[in-house]
């Protein structure tokens, strides 16, 4: 297991952290998220007592917290509980503090948003074509990732159809059609991007997202002609439909001596942020 340390900044006040390599995940201290919502000066009597006044968290502290050494102030690493974002979250619902108070209302904002998005599919569609738009993206790089996402529901909906009902198995049939046009695996593609916790396709150029757009889009179509069920039916298409793709970049790297692949994160070719008065 590979990690590396960070520490996270809140309100000038530190938050040490550590990533997980292998879960993709990030860790972060409860001692020092608890101590800078409650300025408590003994933490661990606090969380103690915490637990015992909410004894649905006190038994869940288990799954919910998992050991990690951390470096202290002295420069020594010692063992200290860590939790992930998720599990973080759950903890600061027990804190009755008013610093806890702007991360409640948050929680409970995107909860009530996830219940619209849920009941009408488009807001999550707006909401994304928003979000990209506040994070700079360009409109032709939008246009592309929202129809990517349309063909990413199609074919999710095919698998379903197909007998696939495991997340393991979605993950797993995304990884042979993106391992069969790029060669790289999901994990592989993000540590060449120098990616973590990032989603990767919003970290594809546009000629990333049309190659992986194509391996999909032809996955379905062949999915839909052949109607396979199961996961190895669905793997041997996911392979044929990757191929699709790997030919086409095949291809154009030698129409133009260029690799497809780009090592570019979207802060690499994200538009420049516009200065207030614009």
């Amino acid at each position: 297991m590979t990690k590396m340390h960070a520490i996270k900044l809140f309100e000038e006040k530190k938050v040490r952290s550590v990533w997980d390599s292998d879960t993709e995940e990030w860790y972060f201290s409860v001692k020092d998220t608890v101590e800078l919502l409650t300025e408590s000066r003994d933490v661990k009597q606090y969380i103690k007592k915490m637990r015992k006044r909410d004894p649905e968290l006190n038994s869940s502290w288990g799954t919910i917290c998992t050991p990690a050494y951390l470096e202290a102030e002295d420069g020594k690493k010692y063992r200290t509980s860590v939790a992930t974002a998720k599990g973080l979250f759950r903890i600061i619902q027990s804190i009755p503090s008013s610093k806890a108070e702007p991360f409640k209302v948050w929680m409970a904002q995107v909860a009530k948003e996830r219940l619209d998005q849920v009941q009408d599919p488009e807001l999550s569609i707006e909401q994304a074509i928003t979000d990209y738009r506040r994070l700079g993206y360009s409109e032709k790089w939008i246009t592309q990732r929202i129809r990517s996402i349309e063909v990413r529901k199609e074919l999710t909906d095919e698998w379903r159809r197909g007998g696939i009902v495991e997340n393991q198995e979605f993950a797993s049939l995304t990884d042979i059609i993106l391992k069969q046009w790029s060669g790289k695996q999901t994990k592989q593609y993000k540590q060449f991007k120098g990616l973590k916790k990032e989603n990767l396709r919003d970290n594809m150029t546009n000629l990333e997202l049309a190659l992986n757009t194509l391996a999909e889009v032809s996955t379905t179509e062949i999915s839909r002609a052949e109607n396979p069920y199961g996961f190895n039916e669905n793997a041997n298409v996911a392979r044929r439909g990757g191929n699709i793709a790997k030919n086409a970049r095949k291809q154009l790297e030698a129409q133009t001596g260029q690799s497809a692949l780009s090592p570019a994160k979207a802060k690499d070719h994200l538009l420049p942020k516009r200065k207030k008065h614009e």
